[in-house]
């Protein structure tokens, strides 16, 4: 019988057994130095470690305390984003990590034996607040030192009110991702698949980030962490510090699961590169996690593709409600209902030929309140949209992706949203139908280091923006042949961010 993780605010009381039992289980892993395989730290590391990064936090790693070489490069600095790993690989570290918690109760009188980690559905009515067991300092018997409490928590107003905001122009979403249904994408401009690109390497931070891990995942952790106070779930290198980021992980492995219900879905990856993971293909590192009978546990993506197979499942895998799914963009553009649903069962077999429709021509550098650039059109392309709009009742019409293309930033945490053609001196709130869609800066710090495993090339964002060019072709306002974008910050941006963005591209993706 399948193990099942549940709600975290559905637990029934405050302070349920499978929290009391977490708590007192991160005290003892907290306890173990950090050459422990088994202590609270080294598994934080595996997610990310970086020296300045952690002492910045308060949690300094002296030299003395380090592992051995050899441990740290077989285990540490593992966390897959941007790539088609990334959902795979962060499964196995929850069931690994599930695992050392259950043996650091079993050392404790009275421990469950089958504890699952429980889950933090931010996006629930009444749940988007940060857990009451995580918010303050004390146990249920007073005692000052609740092991789950991190004073390193902001929020997303900075202000150390912590909640997840999912209203509003800079909206944490639900449903966003699940409107690709395809599990892979590309880093050529078009749709980064819901579970990322395809990735010919292990693949630490950098790159482009799929649907799921944009939104909400990137969003999730700057609205706990903060945004211009970097906290330890702003940074991919402090995050696994939290005890919070396993709850919010293990909502995001949900969530894949949930996709997986999705009409007209295609489903995870068949091609041997995923199942058999970076070192099977092209000599990569593996993914390996040290377990509590003293053993390194590698695996694959093709071991965590099934949860009956992995022995656990979810107590709610119900969609969403108010999906946009393609069908409803079909109807828009003058399909009708049987039309729009038989085209849906086509976009799987898109092509993927993606071309550039237009780029802005210089580097936009952000501050303050953000920034504004124009996209100029190429026509040749531009009339390839046009034709494939006029024709969507009979044929799939091409999706077109606004990307923010190497963005760069000496921190963390920034949060914008992304608005195009919105008027001049207009307040960008009140245009939620200009809106294309929000960022975080979730690992631009490290992507952003010349001296770095990414050479400094930042991260790069796709948002899918073919509903506004719908509208905008509708009303015959693309024949201006230009595409104005203005990036918004939630909070006023310090200068010292150092946030670049070293191209807007937008891209025609074809059907």
């Amino acid at each position: 019988m399948a193990n099942v993780r549940k709600n975290v605010w559905e637990l029934g009381t405050p302070w349920a057994p499978e929290i009391l039992w977490y708590a007192r289980a991160v005290k003892v892993m907290k306890a173990r130095p950090l050459k422990d395989r088994l202590s609270w730290r080294f598994y934080g590391a595996i997610h990310g470690f970086n020296a300045s990064a952690w002492a910045a936090a308060g949690q300094p790693a002296k030299a003395a305390d380090l592992p051995s070489k050899t441990d740290q490069a077989q285990f540490w600095k593992q966390c897959q984003h941007g790539s088609w790993y990334f959902l795979p690989w962060h499964r196995g570290y929850l069931l690994a990590f599930e695992k050392v918690v259950r043996a650091a109760m079993a050392t404790l009188p009275g421990a469950p034996a089958n504890w699952m980690l429980p889950y933090w559905n931010y996006f629930k009515p009444g749940q988007n607040q940060l857990p009451a067991e995580f918010a303050s300092k004390s146990w249920p018997d007073g005692a000052n030192d609740n092991p789950l409490f991190e004073a390193a928590r902001y929020g997303p107003n900075d202000d150390g009110k912590v909640f997840v905001d999912f209203t509003g122009p800079y909206a944490v979403e639900e449903g966003t991702a699940f409107k690709d249904l395809a599990f892979i994408g590309g880093a050529d401009g078009g749709s980064p698949g819901f579970g990322g690109p395809e990735t010919d390497r292990f693949t630490h931070g950098g790159g482009t980030h799929g649907g799921l891990e944009h939104q909400p995942h990137d969003m999730v952790h700057v609205n706990v962490g903060g945004i211009n106070k970097v906290g330890l779930m702003t940074d991919p290198d402090t995050a696994g510090l939290d005890p919070v980021f396993w709850l919010h992980h293990a909502n995001v492995d949900r969530l894949w699961e949930v996709w997986k219900s999705v009409p007209d879905v295609q489903g995870d990856p068949k091609s041997p590169k995923w199942l058999g993971g970076p070192a099977s293909s092209h000599g990569g590192r593996a993914f390996v996690m040290p377990l509590p009978d003293g053993s390194a546990w590698t695996y694959v993506p093709a071991d965590m593709e099934n949860l009956s197979d992995l022995q656990y499942t979810y107590d709610n895998l119900a969609l969403p409600t108010g999906l946009a799914l393609p069908a409803q963009r079909f109807e828009r553009l003058g399909a009708s209902a049987t039309q729009a649903q038989a085209l849906q069962k086509k976009v799987n077999a898109m092509s993927r030929s993606v071309n550039l429709l237009g780029a802005s021509d210089t580097q936009l550098r952000l501050a303050g309140m953000g920034g504004t650039t124009r996209v100029t059109l190429h026509p040749p392309v531009q009339k390839k949209l046009a034709a494939s709009l006029t024709a969507a009742p009979q044929a799939v019409p091409g999706r077109v992706y606004l990307n923010l293309e190497n963005v760069r930033a000496k921190r963390d945490g920034a949060v914008f949203t992304v608005y195009i053609n919105l008027p001049h001196g207009a307040d960008p709130a009140k245009h939620p139908e200009l809106r294309a869609g929000s960022i975080a800066l979730f690992g631009a710090r490290a992507a952003s280091e010349t001296d770095g495993e990414h050479a400094g090339e930042g991260l790069s964002f796709s948002l899918d923006i073919s509903s506004i060019v719908d509208v905008l072709h509708q009303a015959q306002d693309l024949d201006a042949g230009k595409l104005d974008v203005q990036l918004v910050p939630r909070n006023p941006l310090p200068e010292e961010a150092q946030v670049t963005i070293g191209r807007i591209g937008v891209y025609l993706q074809e059907g």
